[in-house]
C-alpha cells in the first residue's frame, strides 16, 4: 500500500468512526469500541442509525457505495464497512 493509499484509508476510517460516534451520541446509543472485527449488529447502533450514517457519509465523502454497487453487499464487521467505502472510493 502506498503512502497515499494509507492516508486515504486512514481518512476514510477516521471519517466513518467520527460519524458513528456522533450518531451514537445523538441517538443515545451505547457504542461498542470500534475495532475491525466488531460485528455491526453488535455495535450498539440500530437500523435508523445506519441509515443516518450512510446519508451523512454520502454528504461528507460525495458518494454512496450502496447505491453504486452492482451486487447487493452488506458489510458484516466495522472493518468490512470501512473497506467497502475504501474500495468504492477508488
Amino acid at each position: 500500500m502506498s503512502d497515499g493509499t494509507k492516508l486515504e484509508a486512514m481518512s476514510t476510517r477516521a471519517t466513518i468512526a467520527a460519524e458513528v460516534e456522533q450518531i451514537a451520541k445523538e441517538q443515545n446509543k451505547r457504542l461498542a469500541p470500534l475495532a475491525d472485527d466488531l460485528i455491526l449488529l453488535d455495535s450498539g447502533l440500530d437500523s435508523l442509525c445506519f441509515a443516518i450514517l450512510v446519508a451523512r457519509l454520502e454528504q461528507r465523502l460525495g458518494f454512496d457505495p450502496f447505491s453504486a454497487a452492482e451486487d447487493v453487499y452488506f458489510p458484516v464487521t466495522f472493518g468490512d464497512f470501512v473497506r467497502f467505502y475504501d474500495e468504492a472510493r477508488q
